[in-house]
């Protein structure tokens, strides 16, 4: 959400970010509409003073045995009391329009964010590791995984496309991985291991930036729930509306969840395989920072993310999105992308973003800070830490062998039970 104080003190600016989005200029509308609702509201505060005064008055008409005036002073108030409503609800109305229009208008990129308008124009900051040099040409992981247990025609079958049915090595090669991470994240590198509702109420789902532009990218229940497209929902909302103790800042969260995207806005894309599912698995982390301290914390975290890859020894790039790229709360985001042999390119295993207080504005999350009596809002920060199916297809293609076995990496071994080796079952 924005500031709509900034908006009044520099439109031009805030026009100037949102055309960095793509999107064309909105100042004026909001400033338009802000106006009449600010000019309301002192029309309704006028309105209640003259109504209190007048109140006043007419007892003090009354002592003095001024019936005339205490007579003209209660017509008054009664004329004030049914006028008074009617400001009141418009006063509602427009404010209601002001925070719908402000809800819909992404978050401004910061200044070191490439201008661009789609992943083309990405900037590439980093590469880590060297792409194995196979032998024998490598394959997809969509047609290595069936002999070692992924079952997609079974997935489909239960319940639809873009849903997988794991089995035996399989299976516990997705379960090792993710209990990998999880334990990597907490008891590594400082985040707190939370286990959360993966269904939420519309209050979060706002708090986060999904609800309301993104409702037709998520699944809803019966009874008016959302499932959660990500952790991310759940673990920042853990302070929506709390003033949080700035000695406890920052709050570093992870989870592993189940997350369940409708993938709407993806249809035709990556339909064969295990790289978009409507259900898949990710650790996610999370983190309620001061200010001061967001850029440091978005560092850390892409750390974080960064070192399960190295553990892993997949080759993977970072890059830093471009305007046009990023989701609709960051305001910086740096991708994380696998080395992927069958297909020969880099895909997406995890994005950092660091979004600023736009949520936490959203969420009305706020903490004092010491010595002052203000509060002002935290900033927030998520990333995943990382998908656990994409890292299992990164896993697949990079350590497969010409008979269709798959090595399994050194530092997972601990949590594969002894395992050393994923063989074809037919």
């Amino acid at each position: 959400m924005h500031d709509i104080r900034l908006i009044r003190e520099n439109p031009e600016a805030f026009d100037a970010g949102l055309a960095r989005r793509g999107m064309e200029p909105q100042a004026a509308g909001i400033l338009a509409l802000d106006e009449e609702r600010r000019a309301v509201a002192t029309r309704m505060q006028e309105a209640q003073s003259r109504r209190n005064d007048a109140s006043k008055a007419i007892g003090k008409a009354m002592s003095l045995g001024d019936s005339a005036t205490a007579d003209a002073l209660k017509a008054e108030v009664a004329q004030l009391k049914d006028t008074l409503p009617a400001l009141e609800a418009q006063e509602k109305d427009l404010t209601t329009r002001l925070q719908d229009e402000l809800a819909r208008l992404p978050q401004i990129p910061v200044a070191e964010v490439p201008d661009g308008e789609d992943e083309s124009q990405n900037v590439e900051v980093s590469r880590w590791g060297t792409p194995r040099a196979f032998a024998f040409t490598p394959k997809e992981h969509a047609d290595i995984g069936p002999a070692l247990g992924l079952d997609f025609e079974t997935g489909a079958l239960l319940s639809g496309a873009r849903f997988t049915f794991l089995k035996g090595q399989m299976a516990r090669l997705h379960r090792a991985l993710a209990q990998f991470m999880l334990d990597t994240q907490s008891g590594q590198n400082g985040y707190v291991e939370c286990a959360v509702p993966l269904m939420v109420k519309d209050e979060a789902m706002f708090g986060t930036g999904q609800l309301p532009k993104f409702a037709d990218d998520l699944f809803r229940t019966t009874d008016g729930r959302w499932l959660i497209p990500t952790a991310e929902v759940s673990l920042t909302n853990a302070v929506q509306g709390q003033i949080v103790d700035a000695s406890a800042l920052p709050l570093r969260m992870t989870a592993l969840t189940p997350c369940f995207r409708s993938e709407a806005g993806a249809a035709g894309r990556d339909t064969r395989g295990f790289i978009r599912q409507h259900q898949f698995e990710k650790v996610e982390l999370v983190c309620i920072a001061r200010p001061e301290d967001s850029e440091a914390e978005h560092e850390k975290m892409m750390r974080a993310a960064e070192g399960i890859l190295e553990a892993l020894e997949l080759p993977y790039r970072k890059v830093l999105l471009c305007s046009g790229d990023m989701g609709f709360t960051a305001r910086k985001t740096f991708d994380l992308e696998v080395w992927l042999p069958g297909q020969q390119a880099y895909r997406e295993i995890s994005s950092i973003s660091n979004c600023g207080d736009f949520q936490a504005r959203r969420m009305n999350a706020r903490y004092r800070p010491e010595g002052s009596k203000k509060t002002e809002f935290v900033h927030t920060l998520n990333g995943s830490g990382l998908a656990v199916g994409r890292t299992l297809v990164a896993v697949l293609e990079n350590y497969q062998q010409e008979d269709g076995s798959v090595i399994v990496p050194e530092a997972l071994k601990p949590w594969m039970g002894g395992m050393e080796r994923l063989v074809p079952l037919n």
